[in-house]
């Protein structure tokens, strides 16, 4: 069971995608796995034959925990059966919850494929489970799924003991407290006129059918990942007293979830990718996300974290980092302001850009450098 992020500590297995026997490929995905922030779909990391299962469906497993034996290339299979047991993941010790209510003839669907979460919450709300459409990977039934159901027959869209949004909250809480107890952050802020890249923006979209459309997001996360090839001591991992630098920008991207919380799932190798491609990548993410679905490579390794409340309004977006990265940059609303250019006095678009960074890895003329950079690439939106 991959660590997929510094708040989690287990995930229950929903569906094996391969089978005994089958061969895989690295970065296949072989398993979906629920835990507090969707359906995660995990993908192997060896090159071999699926030799047999460690692990059932439905089965909590903690992090580090076996999840199946693979058979590397020439590697002999098994010809007889495991002396004694196989091995099993150790067992997770929960606080005891009062039994489900008997089920019902309408919860009595067995046979759909969702989610423990939501059929336990099908349960309890008496509803059909073949009568919902899942979103989740192969068209699993995610709790997501099942909370609108319930919302639209109007009945109340949580079940005690149901995984449900405290939990998300409890686990956010967890990780935002340990990064605040143990990194010592600093905080800079720049403000960066936007306007050349507001025309710019405009201009490619007009020539773009509305599915290919750039937003600014686009540019700001592909001029993070660039200063971070001249920066990289922010670009990477703290872990047991020592940074380990990436190679490669891996940009987490903050996308709120549907009915609350947030995850910041990574956009791979942001620098190396064109505009229209890292714009692509962005939409494919957001609705991958909303729908509950993501890669547990997308969630285990971002090496700097980029968000943005502009559309909400925030002029000022202050992050607090997620451990093990080393920081985070923020980026606020688009706002008219009056600016000094060329000795006058004109309007302009100005964005406040934040960066929030672990002073055990970089310091604060570092930062400014940093952040200067991201500017100076914001204004000319050709060179990404």
């Amino acid at each position: 069971m991959p660590s997929l992020g510094a708040d989690m500590e287990a995930g229950t297995l929903v569906e094996w995608l391969k089978k005994p026997g089958d061969a895989v490929r690295r970065g296949d995905i072989v398993a979906v796995v629920e835990t507090q922030k969707g359906a995660i779909e995990i993908e192997v990391f060896e090159t071999g034959v699926l030799e047999r299962y460690l692990v059932d469906v439905g089965v909590e497993v903690p992090v580090g925990a076996p999840l199946a034996v693979i058979r590397s290339p020439g590697q002999a299979a098994e010809t007889t059966a495991p002396s004694g047991p196989a091995p099993t993941a150790p067992p997770i010790v929960r606080p005891s919850v009062p039994p489900p209510a008997p089920r019902t003839a309408a919860a009595r669907t067995g046979h759909a494929r969702a989610t423990p979460a939501a059929r336990r919450l099908a349960e309890a709300r008496e509803l059909d489970l073949t009568q919902i459409q899942g979103r989740g990977p192969k068209g699993v039934i995610m709790l997501a799924d099942v909370e609108e159901a319930a919302a639209a027959r109007g009945a109340p869209a949580r079940a005690p003991g149901a995984f449900n949004i405290d939990q998300m909250r409890t686990a956010i809480a967890a990780a935002m407290s340990r990064s605040k107890r143990e990194i010592p952050h600093y905080y800079l802020a720049n403000s960066v006129d936007m306007t050349v890249a507001a025309d710019w923006v405009a201009a490619a979209n007009a020539e773009l059918p509305p599915e290919r459309r750039l937003l600014l997001g686009a540019l700001f996360i592909k001029a993070t990942a660039l200063a971070l090839k001249t920066f990289p001591e922010f670009n990477g991992r703290y872990e047991n007293g020592v940074f380990i630098p990436s190679g490669p920008a891996h940009v987490g991207m903050a996308i709120s979830i549907r009915g609350g919380g947030l995850i910041a799932p990574a956009l791979h190798d942001a620098a190396d990718l064109p505009l229209g491609e890292v714009m692509a990548r962005m939409r494919d993410l957001v609705g991958r996300v909303r729908a509950g679905r993501f890669r547990s490579s997308e969630i285990a390794d971002p090496t700097i974290t980029v968000s943005s409340l502009g559309d909400r309004g925030v002029e000022t977006l202050y992050g607090i980092i997620y451990p093990p990265q080393v920081a985070i940059v923020g980026f606020g609303k688009m706002v008219r302001r009056p600016w000094a250019l060329d000795d006058a006095l004109s309007v302009r678009s100005i964005v406040t850009t934040t960066l929030a960074a672990d002073h055990r890895v970089s310091d604060g003329h570092r930062g400014a450098l940093f952040l200067a950079r991201i500017g100076e690439l914001l204004q000319t939106p050709e060179s990404l």
